[in-house]
């Protein structure tokens, strides 16, 4: 984390784009490749993607921070709990009782509120990701999720695709987060 500090918030943003982008090549190719997570590959593709994403969330707590400290913490506590749990088949650990698409819902609402108070990425990535948020969350229920797919996912590929080119691309506006980072350091007690 010491590291991830000390980058500029152009540069954790950009790696942050690099590691989504990661995530995503990984899971798509696994779902065309090996029918899913469980194919000849499940256990390799399942580490990337988990291992990456992770890297997505700890760039996105130290990046939003400034926007709001505790949202962002349980932002990324959501994501990591949907992380342990998506990476539950390697250990060989039954099936859990909730689907990790819902951790990642409430990720994606928090993270999307996040951008659209944050002064350093343009809104309309903040509503697209709460989009996603509230698709995925339809996973609470998988009779419900399974009867709107892919409808209830294509506002995920949307938002999180299109952050991730946005992070790629342009990266956050440096001096907004700067302006955002002093005005919060402000407030906060000494």
């Amino acid at each position: 984390m010491e590291r991830i500090r000390e980058m500029s918030p152009r540069l954790k943003a950009r790696m942050a784009g690099v590691f989504y982008l990661l995530n995503m090549v990984v899971c798509i190719s696994a779902m065309i490749f090996d029918h899913g997570w469980f194919g000849v590959h499940g256990a390799a593709t399942t580490l990337i993607a988990t291992l990456s994403y992770i890297a997505v969330t700890l760039l996105f707590y130290d990046l939003f921070k400034p926007v709001n400290k505790k949202l962002s913490l349980l932002a990324a506590l959501f994501s990591l709990v949907g992380c342990a749990i998506g990476a539950h088949s390697l250990f060989h650990l039954p099936t859990p009782y909730i689907d990790s698409l819902v951790f990642f819902g409430f990720y994606c609402l928090l993270i999307g509120y996040l951008i659209f108070r944050s002064t350093f990425l343009p809104r309309i990535l903040g509503v697209l990701m709460a989009l996603a948020g509230l698709g995925y969350l339809t996973y609470l229920s998988h009779p419900l999720a399974h009867s709107l797919f892919p409808y209830n996912v294509v506002p995920g590929g949307i938002g999180e695709g299109l952050l991730t080119l946005w992070l790629l691309i342009f990266g956050v506006n440096a001096e907004r987060w700067q302006e955002q980072a002093r005005a919060t350091g402000k407030r906060m007690p000494a």
